[in-house]
């Protein structure tokens, strides 16, 4: 299963990726918005969104990438390990 996380901390990418290596998901992390932002998400299976510390407009690209494929989104105002677990422990379940 694919992951694409936009938002948390910079501090914490490495801390998100090894959790959804533990749940047997790859990972990619994007914590500041990059020209080519859109194009690099790509079509993952599930899209965690850490509302609280990404820009509006971030977010946008984001979801607007995710409308018309079968990606899942998830909003989670918080961008803590144990909100990553418990959103992958709910998605992941089948994994």
């Amino acid at each position: 299963m694919s992951v694409v996380i936009v938002g948390g901390h910079d501090r914490m990418v490495s801390q998100y990726v090894k959790i959804c290596k533990s749940f047997n998901c790859k990972a990619k992390v994007f914590t500041q918005m990059t020209a080519d932002f859109g194009k690099q998400i790509g079509a993952p299976d599930l899209l965690v969104l850490f509302t609280s510390t990404v820009s509006h407009k971030m977010i946008r690209t984001a979801v607007d990438g995710a409308k018309g494929s079968r990606t899942e989104v998830v909003r989670c105002h918080t961008s803590s390990k144990t909100a990553l677990e418990e959103i992958l422990q709910e998605h992941c379940a089948a994994c």
